[in-house]
Order: C-alpha cells, then sequence, then structure tokens
C-alpha cells in the first residue's frame, strides 16, 4: 500500500475530498497536524510520498507558525530525492519558497472563488497534468502567490490574474496555487467566516462546477497515487528536471 504524509498546517483546511480521494486509489494517509501539537519529521522514511496541504498563514510565518521551516526543510529534501510530493494552495507556496522561489502578496489582490486557468505546452507531457482539460476549473482563496517559480521549475498551469498557478519541481514534485480538495460549500463557509465576497468569473454559479470539478480533481488525486506507487526514480539535476519516462499502469477505478 502507498504511504503517503499529509500535513495539514490549518484545523480549517484539512485534505478533505482529496484525502477521500487518496484513500479510494489505495493509499494510507498519515496526517501530521503540527497545529495541533504533532512534529513535522525530519526526513521521509517509511513514506512513499508527500502532501503539504493549505492554510491561512504565509509561506515565511515561522513566527505565527513554527513548524514552517521543519516543512520548508522536508519539502527540499523531497524534491532533491525525488519524492513524489504535492503542494496545495498554501503547500504550493512552501514548495516554492523551500527550493528558491519568491511568495509576495498578490498585486492584483485576493482570488476567491472558482476560476479558469490553462495548460500550458509541458502539461501535456506531464504524468499529472496531461489529462486534465484544457481549460480546468480550479477553487480559489489565497491572498499570496508564487511570484518567481524556483530555478528549472515547469510551469504547468496559468490564469489571467496570476500566471503561476500550476508547475512542476524536479522529476516528482508539483505544486499549485489553487485548492482542489474544498467543495463549494466549505469555500464558501471560508469567505463567510472572514466577511470576504467571491471573486471568481462563477460567483453564484460554483455549485454549478463542484461535481465537474470533483470529478477531474479525483482522477488527478487517483494518477498521484499511481505514480507515487511506482519504484523510486532518479533525482534529475535542479536545472533540468525533465518529466519522468515511466509509463504510469492502467489503474482500474470504479466510477
Amino acid at each position: 500500500m502507498t504511504r503517503i504524509l499529509v500535513i495539514e498546517h490549518d484545523a480549517s483546511d484539512p485534505a478533505l475530498r482529496l484525502g477521500e480521494w487518496l484513500t479510494e486509489a489505495g493509499a494510507e494517509l498519515v496526517i501530521c497536524r503540527p497545529y495541533a501539537g504533532d512534529t513535522v519529521p525530519s526526513d521521509l522514511t517509511g513514506f512513499d510520498a508527500l502532501i503539504s496541504m493549505g492554510g491561512d498563514m504565509g509561506a515565511r510565518d515561522d513566527d505565527r507558525a513554527p513548524w514552517l521551516p521543519a516543512t520548508r526543510s522536508l519539502l527540499a529534501g523531497a524534491v532533491a530525492s525525488a519524492t513524489p510530493t504535492l503542494g496545495v494552495c498554501l503547500g504550493g507556496q512552501l514548495l516554492a519558497a523551500a527550493t528558491g522561489g519568491t511568495v509576495r502578496k498578490g498585486a492584483d489582490g485576493p482570488e476567491i472563488g472558482a476560476y479558469l486557468t490553462a495548460k500550458r505546452d509541458a502539461a501535456m507531457s506531464d504524468p499529472l497534468f496531461a489529462d486534465l482539460p484544457m481549460t480546468p476549473d480550479v477553487m480559489q482563496y489565497h491572498n499570496d502567490v508564487v511570484s518567481t517559480l524556483p530555478q528549472g521549475a515547469v510551469l504547468l498551469l496559468s490564469s489571467m490574474g496570476y500566471p503561476n498557478q500550476a508547475w512542476r519541481q524536479g522529476p516528482a514534485a508539483w505544486g499549485v496555487q489553487f485548492h482542489f480538495e474544498t467543495s463549494a460549500e466549505h469555500l464558501r463557509g471560508w469567505a463567510r467566516t472572514e466577511g470576504r465576497e467571491l471573486t471568481g468569473r462563477l460567483g453564484p454559479m460554483l455549485d454549478g462546477a463542484d461535481e465537474v470539478m470533483a470529478e477531474v480533481w479525483r482522477e488527478f488525486a487517483h494518477r498521484f497515487v499511481a505514480f507515487a506507487a511506482q519504484p523510486p526514480i532518479a533525482p534529475a539535476s535542479p536545472i533540468a528536471p525533465a518529466a519522468p519516462k515511466r509509463l504510469l499502469p492502467v489503474v482500474g477505478i470504479d466510477e
């Protein structure tokens, strides 16, 4: 069974649907909640993959979240060792910050709601992103953005607002700016709690995109588990992060 360490940085953003999709694909999830006192492991011994979730702190808010240096170190080590890794929203920002990227407050304000992204050419041969639609909808809820990707990172999804929406670092680590673990109801709950308005293109139609998004990103999560289940691959040069050449097996999924 594929064993995945999932770091949840904030009680308001657990793995939610992503956890369900990973589990139904055959993964065993070990949840680390440092905000509740759990210690972030110093390495990934005993794990096949790493996922870093979101949170309302910044990627460098070490005073507020004192476990962030350990998380960044773990993410940097995962990239160096070519351990399958996924960073979601804050998790993606931490992944970028840990490996030389820049995270800043978005110059055009926050994104909250459903937004459209578009695949870049490199996504067509990516193990996780190749099978996505050309313009996948995503759930956004962020103030900060990755303004500069780490050296050698490969851009996979962009948007009209903030271009660095999804990228690959090395052969086996991916960061995304958005959320796909949340439902429309959950995202609206965040907005109500913080007194924010939806800014996404769908506005009140958010629920209409919820089911479509769930199907797209459910299959993405299944591909991540299949990728992590494969034999380890040799780490790539940090300045030449080619996509892995191995092929994923055909995984039967009950719809």
